[in-house]
């Protein structure tokens, strides 16, 4: 037999090899696997679910303070905090405000205090676009004294970001004023509206 007579024979047994190479992969695609444990859908709240955003922009945080390796020699010195949006927030019920700022991407809470009336935002030294100021800050879940600075894109947004805290401080002033004139408590209000801080947990508050 020639060897043109034998090509006609190789290519049925070619056509052969891939139908089943076909047929295999076709039984291997239909295999199903199940988990060996199913896990349950778990709704995680933020402690934000009853609040409104009043305001909310991405800035840059900074605190002054000991670092831990100058921890109790006296030395402070400004370091970062964390970048992400720096909003401050309503309470539906009450109507009280806060302050909140959560580092992005690791969502971690790096500023939470209240709306004081007393917190008298200072520009910092050398820069239009950053603001200073103390209050008690319960971001690590215990209320602390805390120094920040926060630093905008540019002017603009950082008196923006002014002019929305002042208004919002008056708001509170009259909130925690009550049936008292303002300041006649001596800042005890505002003092209760920082300890109430501790009622407006948020996820990590919990996970402590």
């Amino acid at each position: 037999m020639s060897t043109e007579e034998e090509k006609p024979t190789e290519g049925v047994a070619a056509a052969a090899a891939t139908s089943e190479e076909d047929k295999v992969k076709e039984e291997e695609s239909t295999a199903t696997f199940k988990p060996v444990v199913e896990l349950e859908e778990v709704e995680v709240k933020s402690g934000e679910e009853d609040e409104e955003v009043v305001f909310s922009m991405r800035a840059k945080l900074f605190l002054f303070g000991e670092t831990l390796l100058d921890k109790g020699t006296g030395n402070k010195s400004w370091r970062e905090r964390g970048i992400g949006e720096a909003r401050i927030l309503r309470h539906r019920e009450h109507q009280r405000l806060r302050f909140l700022m959560r580092q992005e991407k690791t969502m971690k809470v790096i500023a939470n205090h209240a709306v004081d009336p007393r917190i008298k935002l200072e520009p910092n030294a050398g820069s239009d676009r950053s603001w200073v100021w103390s209050a008690f800050d319960f971001s690590d879940g215990e209320l602390e004294e805390t120094v920040f600075a926060l630093r905008f894109a540019d002017s603009e947004i950082a008196n923006d970001f002014k002019t929305k805290f002042l208004e919002c401080q008056k708001e509170m002033e009259a909130i925690l004023a009550g049936e008292d004139k303002p300041g006649e408590d001596g800042g005890a209000g505002a003092d209760e509206a920082a300890e109430a801080l501790s009622g407006l947990k948020t996820k990590d508050d919990e996970e402590k």
